[in-house]
């Protein structure tokens, strides 16, 4: 719990120092009515592999449109929605529908979804063994440790025949609604961003796909199992503030992540790590 406080603090500070030297402030008015030279700025806090580089490969197409498009990359995924409930980002784009309820649940967030964008299936990769066949009694296997991403680790897992859940639907499972557990297998929980650190320590991880190729792992040729696309809930979304859904920028933004460009760049980039869901 400590670690994962300091994270916190240590990526807000980090947030906080990279939207101050952009030399505007975000406390009161949308930052479309803050830009000069007839000129609209949207700040969108977003994770480096694949968000970021989706928002990159749309810049252009806003910049045509007077929009100019600057992404602030934060790899702790308890930075954005603050910063977006706040008031420092104009928009986020990291996370899927579990991940932001359960913030909103807990933080009271004044936020909302504003466009399905993307499905990135999470995978259970290893160093040490190359089919599950090959997992031993008692092996450790590292999970990611917010709720939403660990149940749903958990659910892969199930799904897989490795362990039995209590309730296989239930997004907010942990390791302690686990039913039958036939290896013994020990689960180790770390935070998501750390988990590709921890394959020469455990057995395996199962790993976010945007983690797993920030660290040159290939989601459908290095994962042993991955989850399946097909009526997934943890589909990635753009978030903004409610209330601001009239925004002319924001729709705009919404468009071209959502447009056939963008689905010809994520099936071209990705090769299947990343699906589009739009």
């Amino acid at each position: 719990m400590k670690k994962r406080i300091a994270l916190f603090v240590v990526g807000s500070l980090i947030l906080s120092s990279i939207v101050a030297g952009c030399g505007t402030s975000t406390s009161t008015a949308p930052q479309s009515q803050k830009n000069t030279a007839n000129k609209t700025t949207i700040k969108v806090a977003a994770t480096s592999v694949p968000h970021a580089e989706m928002l990159d490969y749309i810049k252009g197409d806003l910049e045509q449109q007077g929009i100019f498009l600057d992404v602030i990359v934060v790899e702790d995924y308890n930075v954005p929605n603050r910063a977006l409930a706040e008031k420092e980002v104009d928009a986020n784009f990291f996370q899927h529908y579990p991940y932001m309820n359960a913030q909103i649940n807990e933080f009271k967030y004044e936020i909302k979804d504003f466009a399905r964008v993307h499905i990135e299936p999470m995978g259970f990769y290893s160093a040490k063994i190359k089919s599950l066949d090959e997992l031993k009694d008692g092996a450790i296997i590292a999970v990611p440790n917010d709720p939403t991403n660990e149940a749903r680790a958990l659910a892969l897992l199930h799904q897989k025949g490795l362990i039995e859940l209590e309730d296989p639907t239930n997004l907010n499972a942990t390791v302690l609604n686990i039913k039958s557990n036939p290896k013994n297998i020990k689960f180790q929980e770390v935070d998501a961003a750390l988990l590709p650190r921890t394959l020469e320590d455990v057995e395996g991880a199962v790993i976010n796909s945007n983690f797993a190729m920030q660290a040159n792992l290939v989601p459908t040729k290095d994962a042993l199992i991955i989850e399946d696309g097909v009526d997934n809930p943890f589909v990635n979304i753009l978030v903004i503030r409610k209330g601001d859904e009239g925004r002319v920028d924001l729709k705009a933004l919404a468009e071209v992540l959502t447009s056939d460009k963008m689905k010809a760049f994520i099936d071209e980039k990705y090769k299947g790590a990343v699906v589009p869901a739009f």
